[in-house]
């Protein structure tokens, strides 16, 4: 089954054409590598995929698990829900600096509990021990209580991965994670990325500007320049020779010859997150 389905999406900002009728299908459960130049449209292609971006009025179509997310650039009545199960992480962690690491980790929640508990910051404890474990789970328990805003930048998106899981989502959408990381952060994120893929079945596609993490990291890669797929078929035919006859000069932007993978380390199984999640939500919304 197909988790997400792109059907001729373009999208244009003013003069520029950022998308041009791009098609592609990703299966549920697989983990996917988004790579490209800056400005060849891979963030405006995942912001799309999201809902929080539309595609061009008239043409396209968007799809998440069969159902249709936009079409012709409009969102679909059922879009909120659908948003659920979609997970973001951005490169720049979108976490709320000044509140503690747990109180941004809850608003994964926010989605599936009353609009006036999450205006009033009402969690239960329940809640807030799924929270703590997704903390524990992605290495970091100890900063629950810290500002976001003392963390590091790894340490920052390991949060924001760890508010994924509690939001329970089914794919997981991650624009440039690792772009503002050190090198050490940025392995120990992607390796988080990959044990979440591997061991919770969720969908992952992830935009990188380095093709040695998609290698490493994805079976397959999708490529785009100037706001079109050349290429979508496996990361190890992405060859330093290859990207130079699709980027030209731009395939040094993508080319890190020293990216290793390393172990995943301080990720510890959890129980069903999904599970609990989702008694949680019909308790709240049954009382």
């Amino acid at each position: 089954m197909n988790a997400i389905r792109v059907d001729k999406v373009s999208k244009r900002f003013g003069q520029k054409q950022a998308l041009s009728s791009v098609d592609l299908s990703i299966s549920a459960g697989e983990m996917v590598a988004l790579i490209g130049a800056s400005g060849s449209g891979k963030s405006t292609l995942m912001r799309i995929i999201a809902g929080l971006e539309h595609n061009e009025q008239g043409v396209g179509r968007v799809e998440i698990f069969g159902k249709p997310l936009q079409v012709g650039g409009k969102l679909d009545r059922n879009a909120r829900e659908m948003r659920r199960e979609i997970g973001v992480i951005f490169q720049q962690f979108n976490l709320v600096g000044r509140l503690p690491v747990l109180t941004n980790v809850l608003t994964g929640l926010l989605g599936r509990i009353p609009s006036w508990r999450g205006t009033l910051g009402l969690f239960s404890r329940a809640e807030k021990a799924l929270a703590r474990e997704a903390l524990g789970r992605v290495g970091i328990p100890e900063v629950a209580w810290q500002r976001a805003s003392t963390l590091s930048g790894g340490q920052q998106q390991r949060a924001a991965i760890a508010r994924t899981l509690v939001q329970k989502a089914k794919i997981l959408l991650a624009d440039e994670p690792i772009a503002s990381l050190d090198p050490s952060s940025a392995r120990r994120v992607m390796d988080l990325i990959a044990e979440i893929n591997r061991t919770d079945g969720i969908t992952a596609v992830v935009s990188l500007h380095q093709v040695e993490y998609a290698r490493r990291y994805c079976a397959r890669t999708i490529a785009m320049r100037d706001g079109v797929v050349v290429f979508d078929g496996p990361s190890l035919a992405l060859t330093n020779d290859f990207l130079r006859e699709l980027y030209g000069t731009s395939s040094e932007e993508l080319i890190l010859p020293d990216a290793q993978a390393e172990p995943a380390r301080d990720l510890k199984p959890t129980r069903d997150i999904a599970a609990e999640l989702r008694a949680l939500s019909s308790a709240w919304h049954t009382a």
